[in-house]
C-alpha cells in the first residue's frame, strides 16, 4: 500500500546520497495506495523503485521480514530484484509492467489463482528465519484491542465486530499451511506482458490460502460465478461446498479486516492524501452487502 508521495528536499537528498546508483540520477513521485511512499529513480543503470516505510506494531508490519520476503520471492520468480536496503529503504527493479485494477483481476482471473497457487507452494523453500504466521482473525481480535485502548470512534461497534469474526473462523474447512501474501489488491498484482508479479510483501506470511483467494475475490468484485471459476483454477477441480462456504465467509473476513485495518491507521497513520475514515466507511458498505450474501446464502453458524 503505497502513499501519495511528493519531492521534498529532504527526500530528494535522502534518495541521491544512496550509494547504488550509476551515474546521474532523476527522481519522480509513484502513486498508489495510503501507507507508504514510493519513488522512481531513472541512472544510468535503469529504472528503480525506491520504497520507504517504517515499523508499524500496530498493523504486525516489520520491515526487516518484509525485506527477507522480498528477497525470497524474488529469488521463486515471484518478485522484482532487490538492488539496495538500509533502514526504512528498500530500492527494488522497476520492471514497467501494466499494474492491475479490478477489471484485469477479473479478466485475468485464471492467472491469477494459478501464480497464487505457485506463490504459496514454492515460496516456502526460500523463506528464512522465524516464521511469521497471519492469521486474520487474530488480526481482527488485536486491532480490537488497538482500537479500545485508543479510544477510536469506532470503539462501541468492537463487540459486534468481534461476534461477526468468531461466526466467519467457524466457518473455515481446514487447508494446509502456505505461505501467502495476505494483501492482495488488484494494484499490487502486475502484469509484463508474459507473466504476472507480485509486489508489497508487508504482510505476507505463512497462512490459510483462503484469506488471499478471498482477498484476491473480494478486492476485485468477482461475481459468485467468476469466484467459482477463480476457486477450479486454484485447487485444480470444482470446489466442495464446505469451500464454497469457507471463501464466501472469509471474503466477510477479508472486509472486516480491511476496515479495522483503517481505523487503526485513523489513529496511527497520517499518509499525505490518505482518506482513512472515507476508506473505513468504504469498506464497511462492502461489508455489510457481503455479510448480507453470506447470511442469506448459509444461514448464521455460531461455534
Amino acid at each position: 500500500m503505497d502513499g501519495h508521495a511528493e519531492l521534498s528536499r529532504g527526500v530528494e537528498d535522502r534518495i541521491r546520497a544512496m550509494p547504488c546508483w550509476s551515474g546521474r540520477i532523476e527522481i519522480a513521485p509513484l502513486k498508489g495506495g495510503i501507507s507508504n511512499e514510493s519513488y522512481l529513480v531513472h541512472d544510468g543503470a535503469g529504472r528503480h523503485v525506491v520504497r520507504f516505510g517504517r515499523d508499524y506494531p500496530f498493523h504486525h508490519v516489520f520491515r526487516d521480514r518484509e525485506l527477507m520476503t522480498a528477497r525470497a520471492a524474488h529469488a521463486a520468480g515471484f518478485g522484482p530484484a532487490v538492488h539496495f536496503a538500509e533502514p526504512g529503504v528498500m530500492v527494488s527493479a522497476y520492471l514497467g509492467a501494466k499494474t492491475f485494477g479490478a477489471a484485469d483481476v477479473v479478466a485475468e482471473r485464471l492467472r491469477v489463482a494459478q501464480v497464487l497457487r505457485r506463490f504459496h507452494t514454492e515460496m516456502p523453500a526460500e523463506i528464512s528465519g522465524a516464521a511469521f504466521l497471519f492469521w486474520p482473525f487474530h488480526v481482527v481480535r488485536d486491532y480490537a484491542r488497538t482500537l479500545k485502548a485508543g479510544n477510536s470512534r469506532m470503539t462501541r461497534h468492537l463487540p459486534g465486530y468481534l461476534v461477526l469474526a468468531d461466526e466467519l473462523e467457524a466457518a473455515q474447512a481446514p487447508l494446509p499451511i502456505v505461505f501467502g501474501h495476505n494483501d492482495l489488491l488488484p494494484a499490487n498484482i502486475l502484469d509484463d506482458g508474459e507473466r504476472l508479479w507480485l509486489i508489497d510483501f508487508e504482510y505476507a506470511g505463512f497462512s490459510t490460502a483462503m484469506f488471499d483467494l478471498a482477498g484476491a475475490t473480494s478486492n476485485a468484485g468477482l461475481s459468485p460465478e467468476q469466484a467459482d471459476d477463480f476457486l477450479a483454477a486454484y485447487f485444480g477441480g470444482v470446489p466442495d461446498a464446505a469451500l464454497r462456504r469457507s471463501h464466501v465467509a472469509m471474503q466477510c473476513a477479508s472486509l472486516l479486516r480491511e476496515a479495522m485495518w483503517s481505523m487503526v491507521s485513523e489513529l496511527h497513520l497520517t499518509a499525505p492524501g490518505a482518506d482513512y475514515v472515507g476508506y473505513t466507511t468504504e469498506n464497511l458498505g462492502r461489508l455489510d452487502q457481503a455479510v448480507d450474501h453470506y447470511r442469506s446464502t448459509y444461514g448464521k453458524r455460531t461455534k
